[in-house]
């Protein structure tokens, strides 16, 4: 809610939500798994289509999206907090660093999931 703060600081509007968080996870995500397929739904007119998409291009457009929201957005606030999004995903991107253990590496490289319920039974 900092980034959507110091956007708007004379704001009178509450805001209330978890948004800014979650952008802050997505962001986290980005740095620690940016090779990892991630299914996207992609609507095409009445039909729909799952594809398997680098979850890197798939947050890096989620950022573009809130960027281009907040530049459209309504100068007097209301609706969506865009800047607590763009925000919380620069905060995670900033701080994963800082807060993940020391095993876990930043940009982990793809894994063959094909067989990750068998993985896991083990």
């Amino acid at each position: 809610m900092a980034g959507q703060t110091l956007q708007n600081p004379d704001s009178l509007i509450p805001m209330i939500g978890a948004s800014g968080a979650i952008s802050g996870v997505l962001g986290a995500y980005l740095l620690l798994y940016p090779h990892a397929r991630v299914l996207v739904l992609i609507p095409l007119g009445f039909f729909t289509q799952l594809v398997r998409m680098p979850a890197g291009w798939v947050l890096g457009l989620w950022f573009l999206i809130q960027l281009a929201s907040s530049a459209l957005a309504n100068p007097e606030g209301g609706g969506v907090a865009w800047y607590a999004h763009i925000g919380g995903f620069v905060a995670g991107m900033l701080l994963v660093p800082l807060f993940r253990r020391s095993k876990v590496k930043l940009f982990q490289p793809v894994r063959d999931s094909r067989h990750w319920h068998e993985r896991i039974q083990r």
